[in-house]
């Protein structure tokens, strides 16, 4: 009986002791634990987001940038050019993480810190003026501070995406590039990461600065107004990779028409991307270049350009021959006839690795020259991958070749 009458009591005073809480108070308990235990969140995504930027300069170091002296942000790496007041190239990655990113646009633009010299500023694109209302009078120029590293490629990072706002990586673009071809392409590339969501991107963008480029009209600090943009992006995973050279206008043709290969947009830039992959394979990645692997809205039929170390000395593919334009000089080059057409007057057209009407070589025989061939060339042609020699005219923006004599078109025999 003694032993039942302690139970009792213990049991008693325990149901007491719960008691001597409200409902209020133990639940005013619980929420500060939980409160507790999101700050302790909050810290530990700081610290994972610290790192995993610290991992972006870590690669991107890795397979090495175009130059040795570079400004380094947090997630992206850049050269300056002061004579051009923007940047020369932009070094970043697109990591699996911009998926499931919830940052988006700050529009915080402002100076860069980093830049010695000084970087561009505002009224390098446009003045604004304060009125009465406390509103802003905008005075524009007519250009976009274009990004050349997107801010949304950095939506999982706040700290990233705001220091992609700096106007070392804005550039003059005309709004009708910046906001439909060139974010397009962006938008595309992001879209290889959907597709591949164990991979990440390493991408270096940047104007083609050349020389005689003009200044934007009322830039304060001289700005200069590319006529050309670069892209270039490497899937290090699946060894492989892609350029783009794109003018600042609003574009004509389909986007996969201005893919070309990393050795190409070397040729055009003078930089050297990716400097720290092992060679051979650096080599075969940058030479080689598969449209379809990035943009899966390539029309069926289209080929790739042939691949220029591949060729044999004094040969050269149909990208490279656009720089032959107006130069009188006499090329030989190769491709694959991919379209022919006779015209109503009887002119003969062929298109060789892109259809018409995304054409980028051309090669043209007159009615009159038909008669130079004891074959059909349509017929013999159609299908194959030839060489063809002359000198490269621009007709319309497309390279062409002007053929008289049956000898100066030939299948291709490497």
């Amino acid at each position: 009986m003694n032993r039942i009458s302690t139970l009792l009591s213990l049991f008693l005073t325990f149901t007491i002791s719960l008691g001597a809480q409200s409902i209020e108070e133990q639940l005013q308990g619980l929420e500060q634990e939980i409160d507790a235990l999101e700050v302790q969140q909050d810290v530990l995504r700081s610290q994972a987001e610290e790192l995993k930027l610290e991992r972006v300069r870590r690669d991107l170091k890795a397979v090495g940038l175009p130059a040795e002296t570079y400004i380094e942000h947090s997630a992206m790496m850049l050269e300056y050019d002061e004579a051009h007041e923007q940047a020369r190239w932009v070094a970043h990655i697109i990591t699996p993480d911009v998926i499931s990113g919830t940052v988006f646009r700050s529009n915080d633009f402002r100076v860069d810190p980093k830049v010695d010299s000084g970087s561009a500023e505002e009224a390098d694109y446009f003045l604004k003026y304060l009125q009465a209302d406390s509103t802003y009078e905008y005075d524009g120029y007519g250009y976009d501070r274009g990004h050349l590293a997107p801010s949304a490629d950095f939506r999982w990072s706040q700290k990233a995406l705001s220091e992609s706002y700096f106007y070392s990586n804005m550039s003059p673009q005309r709004p009708d590039f910046n906001r439909e071809g060139w974010a397009d392409l962006e938008g595309s590339i992001r879209g290889y990461i959907f597709e591949h969501p164990e991979t990440q991107l390493y991408v270096v963008t940047g104007p083609v600065l050349d020389a005689d480029l003009p200044k934007v009209e009322r830039s304060v600090n001289g700005v200069s107004l590319p006529r050309r943009y670069f892209k270039v992006i490497l899937d290090l995973e699946a060894q492989r990779a892609i350029g783009f050279v794109i003018p600042n206008r609003a574009l004509e043709n389909p986007l996969y028409t201005y893919a070309v290969s990393v050795d190409e947009v070397e040729n055009i830039t003078g930089l050297d991307f990716f400097p720290n992959l092992p060679l051979p394979a650096a080599d075969e990645i940058e030479a080689k270049m598969e449209v379809r692997d990035w943009l899966p809205e390539v029309p069926e039929g289209d080929v790739d350009p042939i691949a220029a170390p591949s060729l044999p000395r004094g040969h050269f593919n149909t990208e490279q021959a656009k720089q032959y334009m107006g130069t009188n000089e006499t090329i030989t080059v190769v491709g694959q006839v991919v379209s022919t057409r006779y015209s109503r007057s009887g002119n003969l057209w062929f298109n060789l690795d892109r259809k018409f009407p995304n054409q980028i070589f051309s090669i043209f025989i007159r009615k009159k020259d038909l008669i130079n061939f004891d074959f059909d060339p349509k017929t013999a042609f159609e299908g194959q991958v030839i060489s063809v020699k002359g000198v490269i005219q621009d007709f319309s923006g497309t390279p062409t070749v002007n053929i008289e004599k049956a000898s100066r078109m030939q299948i291709f025999e490497n």
